[in-house]
């Protein structure tokens, strides 16, 4: 089993015909993924390498049955492309864009109150099931199919975590990359929720770094609900209170949202909590006895 993303994806690209979102659906469908449109208004009955392109997604999803989208539209538009999937009834989406404002997600959040689709992102690097598909960014050669979970607001620290893991001989279930934007659609929670769920997930990586309360969420939530090991990480150690590094959301104010409190709280709920970013992967192996 695979959460959310898998052989029965169907995948739709928003703004498919500009640079970046070209490159990357030609590596997402490289890689094994269904890529069965794209959209870009004004250019609809063009092709990008033999994908169809429409104007609309109401249109691409009654002409090619996509249920997951991945979002490539520049900042200023790219709330009102997350909305029009949503109300084209996608099932996943997926936005990597960064610089989304921050008014924007609000409307985004409330808009999609109540709505059966589900966000990932913004500002994320997406979701790969190793083996049968992958959605964003990550460089598909480094994962390898297996048990291990990897959940993280980082990108970068994603691949670390999933290369060392290839590299001990533990392949992975599924990655999701949640985004360090302070408003996104999916948090460590709806994750691990469905890590949970799933029968083929012995253990998760969790990332996370300064910023916000979701980390200690998260924690609160895995020491009441979750029995599989958890191996956590926390970036941003050394950033000085009130200057924000990196991700939109990593930023501590107001006493708040630091490195040592979440560390500490993860630990008291039961986490492997690592010092180093590059002791992800040796944890992991020890926690699970191999």
């Amino acid at each position: 089993m695979s959460i959310w993303v898998g052989k029965q994806t169907r995948l739709l690209v928003q703004g498919i015909t500009g640079n970046e979102g070209t490159f990357h659906a030609l590596g997402c469908r490289d890689y094994g993924t269904q890529v069965v449109a794209g959209v870009t208004p004004g250019k609809g009955g063009q092709s990008v390498e033999g994908i169809p392109v429409f104007d609309s997604v109401a249109t691409a999803r009654a002409k090619t049955e996509c249920n997951t989208s991945m979002i490539f539209v520049p900042p200023p538009f790219a709330a009102d492309a997350i909305m029009e999937a949503v109300d084209a009834g996608i099932e996943l989406v997926i936005c990597i864009t960064e610089g989304i404002p921050v008014n924007d997600m609000l409307k985004v959040q409330a808009f999609m109150e109540g709505s059966s689709s589900r966000l990932v992102g913004p500002n994320c690097p997406g979701v790969i099931t190793p083996g049968e598909a992958k959605i964003g960014i990550m460089p598909g050669h480094i994962h390898t199919p297996g048990s291990i979970g990897v959940v993280s607001r980082s990108g970068t620290l994603t691949y670390e975590a999933v290369w060392q893991l290839s590299n001990a001989g533990l392949g992975q279930s599924t990655c999701v990359g949640i985004g360090g934007d302070p408003i996104n659609g999916t948090d460590f929670i709806d994750v691990l929720s469905a890590f949970a769920a799933d029968d083929d997930t012995e253990g998760v990586i969790m990332i996370g770094e300064i910023g916000g309360s979701a980390e200690e969420d998260a924690a609160r939530w895995i020491q009441a609900n979750y029995e599989k090991p958890v191996v956590g990480f926390i970036a941003g150690r050394t950033a000085p209170p009130g200057r924000r590094m990196g991700h939109a959301g990593a930023i501590v104010a107001g006493g708040k949202g630091g490195a040592e409190d979440k560390i500490a709280t993860m630990r008291d709920c039961g986490l492997q909590v690592v010092e180093s970013p590059g002791e992800m992967g040796s944890t992991m192996a020890k926690v699970l006895g191999r």
